[in-house]
């Protein structure tokens, strides 16, 4: 069956070389920024049936220089070039999700308005957290204003959690349990504080033109949604937002499949999207932070699992039929 994979990533030279630069060589506990080419990637795309990938930076994302907005800004300009410049030579293989030099206000709405109308992105991919502040926040409103006028696809990626500290620049990186990677545990909680933001801050209700797409699965959210949803119950004599929070989820959010959902957490997933949320749910490989080997063994489980919980007709649509439908491919 074709699939098209909305969630994997490039390490193209150029970024390759700022990471190292900025002491990523290990990017949240990893044992090293894995080694990337279009043509490697291309063949995993055969050997699975992958008709188009659309690739993004992931974690720590392109604003590695906390105090210099205008130094990020050139970076993330020069990589987005970079993926636009692989995607125009293997048009036929690959699209892409522009980064965005967040926390930076005005230099991401800038770079909104040219990737979309210069590099060809279409979307973008954003982390949980930029430099310590949360996507939901404030801060970044006008960003999200202008994702909203462009109706923009919005990608949203864990990192390492960050907590800003007293002076300008100054964020610490919260590395719990350290002796794991990142990925293991803390990604999922981060992502999760990401969208519960979103959620709780009115970003999602308000910006009604932006699509979000939630990573893993839905993270460790699906559990918690009433809880987030009734806690103001609690505290303030407020309304239970739980239904409200649902609805939002099944009509502006999407949920890529990369990592390890099956045999458990895709349940949760689907539970809470209720009737339909197969058409909400989108394949994706993690590639290559996720091995080639690890990719085909996942792409093996999730075609006997889906087997037992899918018609033909919905596993189309998870495979490539969304996706399809989300960005307008052809079939």
């Amino acid at each position: 069956m074709e699939r098209i994979d909305i969630h994997c990533h490039a390490v193209p030279p150029g970024y390759r070389q700022y990471a190292l630069d900025n002491g990523h060589a290990q990017p949240d506990g990893m044992p090293a920024l894995p080694a990337w080419s279009p043509e490697g990637h291309i063949a995993l795309m055969e050997k699975l049936n992958i008709t188009r990938s659309i690739l993004s930076i992931t974690s720590p994302g392109t604003h590695l220089t906390p105090t210099r907005d205008s130094h990020a800004a050139d970076k993330t300009r020069q990589t987005n070039e970079e993926l636009s410049d692989i995607c125009s030579r293997h048009a036929s293989h690959f699209s892409f999700f522009a980064s965005l030099p967040l926390p930076s206000v005005h230099e991401s709405i800038v770079e909104i308005d040219y990737a979309l109308d210069h590099l060809g992105a279409v979307g973008f991919a954003v982390l949980s957290n930029a430099n310590g502040v949360y996507m939901g926040d404030a801060l970044l409103d006008p960003v999200f204003a202008k994702l909203n006028e462009r109706k923009a696809i919005v990608f949203i990626h864990p990192t390492t959690c960050s907590l800003l500290g007293p002076g300008p620049g100054q964020v610490e990186n919260v590395k719990p349990l350290a002796q794991h990677p990142r990925p293991m545990m803390e990604f999922m909680f981060d992502e999760t504080r990401a969208i519960a933001n979103l959620l709780l801050s009115g970003t999602v209700a308000k910006y009604a033109d932006i699509t979000f797409i939630m990573s893993h699965c839905g993270c460790a959210l699906p559990p918690i949604v009433d809880r987030l949803g009734s806690f103001a119950t609690l505290v303030g004599g407020g309304e239970d937002q739980s239904d409200g929070f649902r609805k939002l989820l099944r009509e502006r959010f999407f949920f890529d499949l990369a990592g390890f959902p099956f045999p458990d957490q895709i349940h949760g997933l689907l539970r809470t999207l209720g009737s339909g949320g197969e058409q909400r749910l989108m394949y994706g490989t993690d590639y290559p932070f996720t091995p080639a080997k690890v990719v085909a063994r996942c792409a093996e489980k999730m075609d006997e699992r889906c087997k037992d919980m899918l018609n033909a007709d919905q596993r189309l649509a998870v495979y490539s039929g969304n996706a399809m439908k989300l960005f307008g491919l052809e079939s």
